[in-house]
């Protein structure tokens, strides 16, 4: 058993953000899936919403945030995030994120550039690998600080909770996790007063995603399990623009290419239809975009449809997305005299675990925090760069509570160890991988970008067979990473599937033939275990 003040399960943004507001009065533990920078931020090519152009409001961020919700959105958490946002930029630029400024401007002033969805310039980027850049001072900062121990490589399987303690308790208290270490496939025991989940989404439940490999919904899973409420899991973010290549699976087009003009053209007429769906055409939400995408693909029995800024000059486009430049290039396109072919997929899960404005979850001891959560910032679909930022601001919101009601949290209890008395290694690895073969692709075809209540049945339906054949085999067997993150996967996709079942209306992501209308109230889906 490893003990700290503080238990942090993810390294992304919102985690390390987190340890390094309480490292100066705890000690903190963060445990990382894989490497320490393998998990979403560092692929977040985009960049960070915030209000620092003249003439910018935070009234009209939070407006535009508001309406690429869908209604949906919490509006007071809206306003905290917006708010925050000028101040996270800087204590960023604090740690030596390198943000991209204006040639010209004598005071270095930040260059900011402009997505789908808002109706100012207002996001603070580095080129177009953003994500990366942040990641990579965080983990600096992380690496550097005498109270902030990394572990990579721990599979999280399940909260250690009071049912675990020596002396069984029905308390609902989390002091820590139980994880598997990949290296040695040994399970070790992690114990804190407090826990924050900065898990990631849940994007690999779909065949195409831009998610990394490790996002399979395990913190909104484990909480589950554990007892916490989950809402709005029905409202999974399709990006447009994932590039389409059969050996490259997840490689994102950023939403800038549009910002800076790019058009989706068909590939076999060249014909342009963004106008012919949204007065705003390329620039429309992300919603919006993926939907007219799907229609174009499946009307004309397409692979693809052609992303297109090659109208621009040459080095414009270099100097604007040198990273796609160079990928692409050596994939043999080039991006400045020909069209990209592009795909929706799976981008961002905005649901999750339900949180407050401390980033405190259902059970005591547990706090939660990013793409896991449902804060109330995205509503019924997030808006373009505000993700990074929710993982900022609500990572300092579990620091700043926790640090405030420290002594409210009682010590940790004798907690049992891993039991594997009773299990055997495991003679039938395939089953695993059909197993999450078979999840990917009917909920890519059954709960995708259009749905119908026929198809959520199907779902449904076969989630019913699996989790009996799972269950059987998480019993019997010793557990590896790989199983664990099966049983997450299919603990997910029932979560999706049952919230998806619940709302009879479309709105925001959530789009159904069945019922295309919008309903006058907006009203979270919440599941209650």
């Amino acid at each position: 058993m490893k003990t700290s003040d503080i238990l942090i399960i993810g390294s992304g943004a919102a985690g390390l953000t987190a340890a390094l507001n309480l490292a100066d009065r705890f000690t903190v533990t963060v445990l990382a899936k894989g490497a320490m920078n393998e998990g979403s931020t560092a692929w977040a090519q985009g960049g960070i919403a915030a209000v620092l152009e003249p003439g910018d409001t935070f009234e009209s961020h939070i407006e535009d945030t508001m309406i690429a919700g869908a209604g949906l959105n919490d509006r007071a958490t809206v306003e905290f995030v917006v708010e925050r946002a000028p101040a996270a930029i800087a204590r960023l630029q604090e740690l030596g994120v390198p943000f991209a400024t204006e040639s010209d401007a004598a005071d270095s002033a930040l260059h900011l550039t402009r997505e789908g969805g808002h109706s100012h310039r207002r996001i603070v980027h580095v080129a177009d690998a953003t994500g990366w850049a942040v990641q990579e001072a965080l983990q600096k900062a992380a690496e550097a600080h005498p109270n902030i121990t990394l572990v990579p490589d721990q599979v999280a399987i399940d909260l250690a909770t009071s049912r675990h303690e020596a002396r069984y308790s029905g308390a609902g208290n989390v002091w820590g996790v139980y994880a598997v270490d990949r290296t040695t496939g040994r399970v070790g025991l992690y114990t804190a007063r407090a826990t924050i989940l900065a898990t990631g989404g849940a994007g690999r439940t779909y065949l195409f995603s831009t998610a990394p490999r490790g996002a399979t919904g395990d913190g909104i899973a484990m909480a589950w399990r554990a007892g916490c409420r989950v809402s709005n899991m029905e409202f999974m973010q399709f990006h447009p623009t994932c590039l389409y290549n059969l050996d490259v699976k997840n490689f994102l087009i950023t939403e800038a290419v549009r910002g800076e003009g790019g058009q989706l053209k068909n590939p076999d007429t060249g014909h342009r239809f963004m106008p012919d769906i949204d007065p705003r055409a390329e620039l429309a939400p992300r919603d919006v975009v993926a939907r007219a995408i799907d229609h174009e693909i499946k009307r004309f029995g397409l692979d693809y449809v052609h992303l297109d800024i090659s109208h621009q000059p040459p080095e414009f486009v270099r100097e604007h997305f040198p990273n796609i430049y160079e990928k692409l290039l050596g994939l043999g396109i080039d991006m400045t005299k020909e069209p990209i072919p592009v795909v929706p997929a799976q981008h961002y899960t905005c649901g999750g675990i339900v949180i407050d404005r401390d980033g405190r979850t259902d059970l005591p001891g547990l706090y939660a925090a990013g793409e896991c959560t449902q804060s109330g910032l995205h509503g019924a679909n997030r808006l373009a760069s505000n993700s990074l930022l929710e993982c900022f601001v609500f990572g300092e919101a579990c620091a700043r509570d926790i640090a405030a009601r420290w002594d409210s949290f009682p010590p940790v209890p004798p907690i049992h160890g891993w039991d594997e008395s009773r299990v055997t290694d495991s003679d039938e690895e395939v089953v695993i991988k059909q197993n999450w073969t078979e999840i990917r692709r009917f909920m890519w075809n059954y709960v995708g970008i259009v749905r119908t209540t026929k198809r959520l049945e199907r779902a449904q339906h076969r989630i019913k067979l699996l989790t009996a054949e799972i269950e059987d085999y998480y019993g019997h067997f010793r557990v590896t990473p790989d199983l664990i993150e099966l049983r997450n996967l299919l603990q997910t996709a029932d979560l999706i599937v049952r919230s998806a079942l619940h709302r009879h209306e479309s709105r925001g992501l959530h789009y159904t033939l069945d019922y295309p209308a919008t309903l006058p109230e907006a009203v979270d889906t919440v599941l209650v275990p």
